[in-house]
């Protein structure tokens, strides 16, 4: 819902999976919120992030890291090669 001046004001924004796209239910303890930050080639942080949610699903499925290195991938953050 927005007011007059167009600003969001509900009290609850549901959140969907990064990986599998299904929406996370308010009462999911299992889910898991990731901020990834962007850093030049010296390291130092550039003050942009990545958001990830991550749902207890995927975590109970032991999977989580194989979809975050395959969002990290798609993002450019992360290069499998040797």
């Amino acid at each position: 819902m927005q007011n007059d001046d167009r600003q969001i004001v509900d009290l609850y924004l549901p959140r969907k999976c990064s990986a599998t796209n299904r929406l996370i239910p308010a009462k999911e303890h299992a889910a898991v919120t990731l901020n990834v930050a962007k850093v030049d080639e010296t390291g130092t942080y550039t003050g942009e992030f990545f958001t990830y949610h991550l749902a207890g699903f995927i975590r109970q499925r032991g999977e989580s890291d194989a979809c975050l290195n395959r969002l990290l991938h798609q993002e450019g953050l992360l290069t499998f090669s040797k």
